[in-house]
């Protein structure tokens, strides 16, 4: 009986040494007994994407990181409605094969960053400041919103409809009891970096929910703990989105 070929999926993304993905998937496939390998494609220029492609023929699949969630959107044949509206990809669907290729993009974060957030909701929680613009940004924006939550960006720098950190005013602050840090500030190793917002305003009402998972418990979550806020991190997140990749990918 001929072997089943091996499926090859993997990241795209820079600096990958945080990255989750590799050893769930390649664990997943090993327990499920699937013929499938999860490789990471660290590359420090998103031009490369079509020349990994064009070097692993058996590639099913891509999932992409930071920072090219929004370059990716160039290389794509299609794209799905939620990644289309956010302006960011992070699941590559590969349609066909050979010269028959096609590239559809989706955005998994929206669904995995709602399902672990929802739970943590509460009448006072109607009201969140997301630290950072770029495509996870707009994903969790879009999450929020769609479970009612009203949404303003924070930027360092002054854009349309978005406040800068110096802006963060107690007032703003009360406000706003939901704060989302979708920053790679505080990523190892870079572990005592922290946004840079008033946390002396945060109170036990606060939810302060940050997407990175490595270190466990960021600066951000700790300086928030100091003032009682309730605090989470965005391993949840990762995998619920893992778990609709896949999903995509065997659509």
């Amino acid at each position: 009986m001929a072997k089943t070929p091996e499926r090859l999926y993997g990241l795209i993304g820079y600096p990958l040494g945080h990255s989750f993905s590799q050893n769930y998937f390649n664990h997943k496939f090993e327990a499920e007994k699937i013929p499938a390998r999860y490789v990471n494609f660290e590359i420090d220029d998103i031009g490369r994407l079509m020349e990994i492609i064009a070097q692993y023929p058996n590639l099913a699949g891509l999932n992409v990181t930071i920072p090219y969630k929004e370059q990716v959107i160039a290389y794509m044949d299609e794209m799905d409605h939620d990644a289309k509206v956010i302006g960011a990809v992070n699941v590559i669907k590969f349609i066909g094969s050979g010269k028959n290729l096609k590239l559809k993009g989706y955005n998994s974060d929206i669904i995995g960053f709602s399902d672990s957030i929802a739970p943590l909701l509460n009448p006072a929680r109607k009201n969140a400041l997301v630290l950072g613009t770029g495509g996870a940004a707009k994903a969790v924006g879009c999450g929020l919103k769609n479970l009612g939550v009203e949404v303003t960006w924070v930027s360092r720098t002054k854009r349309d409809n978005t406040l800068t950190y110096g802006e963060l005013t107690p007032e703003v602050m009360a406000k706003h009891k939901i704060i989302v840090n979708t920053t790679p500030l505080g990523m190892y190793p870079h572990v005592d970096e922290c946004p840079d917002i008033p946390y002396e305003e945060l109170t036990r009402e606060h939810l302060c929910y940050d997407l990175l998972y490595n270190p466990d418990v960021t600066l951000f979550m700790k300086r928030s703990q100091e003032h009682g806020a309730e605090t989470k991190n965005g391993l949840e997140m990762l995998l619920l989105q893992a778990f609709a990749a896949w999903n995509i990918w065997h659509s």
